[in-house]
């Protein structure tokens, strides 16, 4: 059985696709860009500006079923350009700030609207 995560306090998703689905003790979450939940649109700065939308976005969904970023187990984050790792880092690292999840951080050709960083995760339920 499986359980779709939607929440209005995170972008809704611009394709075929869940926020999140819950399955067997674990949530996992679609790779959030760094959209505005009520415009819809990219936020305006830089790498750090960026990375801290998608977080926030991830934190939203993680929050509709009572969870928070301490839950999450594994996160893979996706990088238009590799030299805003070090930047991303920095930020990412205000929001996971102890007992960090696992993590692969990977450069690709191009994300969806533009977008410097998407980052998805897994949670743990329990």
């Amino acid at each position: 059985m499986k359980e779709i995560i939607s929440t209005m306090s995170a972008p809704a998703a611009i394709g075929p696709y869940s926020q999140a689905v819950m399955t067997n003790g674990f949530v996992f979450v679609s790779g959030q860009l760094p959209l505005d939940p009520v415009s819809g649109t990219i936020v305006e700065g830089g790498i750090e500006v960026q990375t801290g939308q998608s977080l926030k976005n991830l934190q939203a969904i993680l929050s509709e079923k009572g969870l928070k970023l301490e839950n999450v187990v594994k996160t893979t984050v996706f990088l238009a350009d590799m030299n805003d790792f070090t930047a991303m880092n920095g930020v990412y690292s205000e929001f996971f700030t102890s007992d960090f999840p696992a993590r692969a951080a990977v450069q690709v050709a191009r994300l969806p609207k533009d977008a410097l960083v998407e980052i998805e995760a897994i949670a743990c339920v329990e």
